[in-house]
């Protein structure tokens, strides 16, 4: 065979549709999607309404005494720490304190097993405020954050980065976690522990 019929055998078989052709139907799907995308993206956004005891960032409803939303792995990181809540609260933002906890909370720490008795055990402690959640079985992060997205009068005290980070995005509410075997708090300027 010569190399011209070689060539042209070759170019023969080369001729199928290009996958980025508009006659292929995952493209047809894929440009109906970007359509509606774009449709999404026209409407206007629902913005939540901002609640009236803040001015600009600071939280006018926060004042002393305070009450403080507790995690799981927060009382967990207290004991190993060995710092006493209530005290080390007092001590960082120089007022009385009230920790509470919800009922999700509870659950997640009755779960956990004999590991953790002792970070149950303080959360069973008569200081502890017990706040009902309407969510059954709802995870305790998800809780606390609709907790605090309600009532903007809570202090949100978690070692955990993605609640704390999901915390911050919510105004004027501070968040408390342990830093250096102590407890700071963001984003409240007149707390003794808050960082410089």
């Amino acid at each position: 065979m010569t190399k011209a019929k070689k060539t042209r055998k070759f170019a023969v078989a080369k001729k199928v549709i290009s996958p980025k052709d508009g006659r292929v139907k995952s493209n047809i799907v894929k440009a109906k999607k970007k359509m509606e995308e774009a449709k999404e993206a026209e409407e206007p956004r629902q913005i939540a309404q901002a609640s009236t005891s803040l001015f600009f960032s600071y939280n006018a409803s926060l004042g002393p005494p305070y009450t403080v939303l507790v995690d799981t792995n927060f009382i967990n990181f207290s004991i190993k720490n060995k710092l006493d809540v209530v005290r080390s609260m007092m001590d960082c933002l120089l007022a009385k304190c009230t920790p509470a906890i919800t009922d999700c909370v509870m659950g997640e720490l009755e779960k956990l097993g004999t590991k953790y008795r002792l970070a149950l055990s303080l959360a069973k402690d008569p200081r502890f405020i017990r706040i009902p959640c309407s969510c059954k079985g709802c995870y305790a992060d998800d809780c606390i954050v609709n907790q605090v997205t309600s009532w903007k009068c809570f202090i949100v005290a978690t070692c955990d980065k993605e609640l704390r980070r999901r915390v911050r995005k919510i105004p004027g509410v501070p968040c408390m976690y342990i830093s250096g075997r102590k407890y700071t708090v963001e984003r409240m300027p007149e707390a003794f522990g808050a960082p410089r």
